[in-house]
């Protein structure tokens, strides 16, 4: 065995001495208890309340008043108010255009002329009808007096019973033969009715009233030359231009009304039973608020319930609530109460028509609940709480649900405690749990969105 071999059997055999050695000789362990780490959860604080509460909704701005403008006579138009373009505010009364009204006034002009004549037409005809009346009572008399002398003559005396050429001519108009054949004297008592000239009386009054509504009608299409807002308006489009010629019937513009936008509000059953009154048509006037974010700025503007629609809508199951908001031209408050560098509040925007708002309905919960961040509604309606270091794993009813709060109840709610928003891997009811301090930030925050600020 050459020399080298035996050197390397040394080193190898002297190694494994020395492992042998070192595992003989070592320490035991000393042994500890297994200490169980808890998880670390983030909470908040709740407590139980009762009574109103906010039910939350979202719409879109519209118009409670739109109007169309145009013409109602034909013509061609010669004045267009500076003011009636899209975007700007129309006051009431005030003139938007008008019609050239040459044509009309010249027809004005003409029926009173009618007007004139036919009242000279009636004046004649009364004056005619008391002529004729005096006549007819003259001839009375002189027929009254021929009877008396009549009476006084003879049957058997023939020749004195001839008439005269004029009683001869009114039975020729006013006689009949009778059943015998022989004439029938006529009824002296009542002249003809176109002897006393009441017809044509009635005729000419007829025609005064024909002219005279002529001339209404000329005075109205005069009027309609002229078209002025009727409410107070925010002009919606418009397309009017001097020289323009119209047709009656065509549209020149829409008008917004400006005293008051609505918002329509699609509410679940289940939250518009928390309104009292809703569907009532006596109920009060139940208060609300708007809120719209316009540059990084949150603004808000009182509001009212006006009316719920009564029809359920049949896809989305909703009953709409239509909300009137005064004055939405007016800016709105900031919410957050900002204030700038002059310590005054900055200059709210109005309300933008066709803007997506958020709306906040005052209700009423029959039962206790409480307002939590919605990060702390677990899947399955559950909520995690914190109670003597232990996790308590609650199902909850929803009451009303938001984007960034919920409203919820328990059984158990008045026990209290402190609602954990983070997440914990594998949570079991009643295990150990580490609660973190709240940090300044996120208490704001919670304070900002209306939770209950961590103590």
């Amino acid at each position: 065995m050459s020399r080298q071999v035996i050197l390397a059997l040394a080193v190898l055999g002297g190694a494994i001495l020395i492992a042998v050695l070192m595992v003989t000789l070592r320490p035991s362990p000393e042994e500890q208890e297994r200490v169980e780490q808890a998880p670390l959860v983030e909470t908040v604080a709740f407590e139980q309340s009762s009574g109103p509460l906010e039910v939350r909704g979202s719409g879109t701005v519209q118009p409670r008043e739109t109007v169309t403008v145009g013409a109602e006579v034909s013509g061609r138009l010669v004045y267009v108010n500076p003011v009636f373009q899209e975007g700007r505010i129309v006051p009431r009364g005030a003139t938007l255009f008008r019609v050239n009204p040459v044509d009309y006034q010249n027809q004005v002009r003409t029926a009173r002329a009618d007007v004139a004549a036919q009242d000279v037409a009636v004046l004649q005809a009364r004056e005619e009808v008391t002529i004729a009346r005096d006549e007819l009572e003259r001839f009375a008399q002189r027929q009254s007096t021929r009877d008396v002398l009549q009476a006084g003559i003879d049957p058997d005396d023939y020749a004195a019973r001839i008439l005269p050429p004029t009683m001869l001519a009114q039975q020729a108009f006013g006689g009949a033969l009778g059943a015998g054949g022989s004439a029938s004297s006529p009824d002296r008592s009542s002249p003809s009715r176109l002897a006393t000239r009441e017809p044509q009386l009635r005729s000419a009054q007829a025609a005064r009233e024909r002219a005279a509504a002529n001339l209404e009608a000329a005075q109205l299409s005069l009027s309609r030359t002229r078209i002025s807002a009727p409410f107070g308006s925010l002009v919606q489009e418009e397309s009017a231009a001097v020289g323009t010629l119209v047709q009656p019937g065509q549209v020149l513009g829409t008008l917004v009304a400006t005293d008051a936008f609505e918002v329509r509000v699609a509410l679940t059953e289940s939250e518009a039973a928390l309104i009292p009154g809703l569907l009532s048509a006596n109920s009060p006037r139940i208060p609300a608020s708007v809120t719209f974010d316009f540059g990084g700025i949150t603004y808000q503007w009182d509001a009212f319930v006006d009316r719920a629609d009564p029809i359920l809508d049949p896809q989305t199951r909703t009953i709409d609530v239509f909300l009137q908001v005064p004055a939405p031209l007016r800016g709105g408050r900031p919410v957050d109460g900002m204030q700038d560098g002059a310590g005054d509040a900055p200059s709210g925007p109005p309300l933008l028509l066709g803007s997506f708002v958020d709306a906040r309905i005052t209700g009423d919960a029959r039962v206790p609940f409480a307002q939590i961040p919605i990060e702390a509604l677990r899947p399955g309606n559950e909520i995690w709480v914190v109670r003597d270091g232990r996790l308590r794993i609650l199902p909850v009813r929803i009451i009303q649900r938001a984007d960034t709060v919920a409203y919820v109840t328990t059984p158990s709610l008045a026990a209290g405690g402190r609602i954990v928003t983070s997440n914990v891997r594998a949570p079991t009811d009643g295990m150990r749990v580490r609660v973190a301090a709240a940090s300044p930030d996120r208490a704001a925050q919670a304070q900002t969105a209306g939770q209950p600020r961590d103590e």
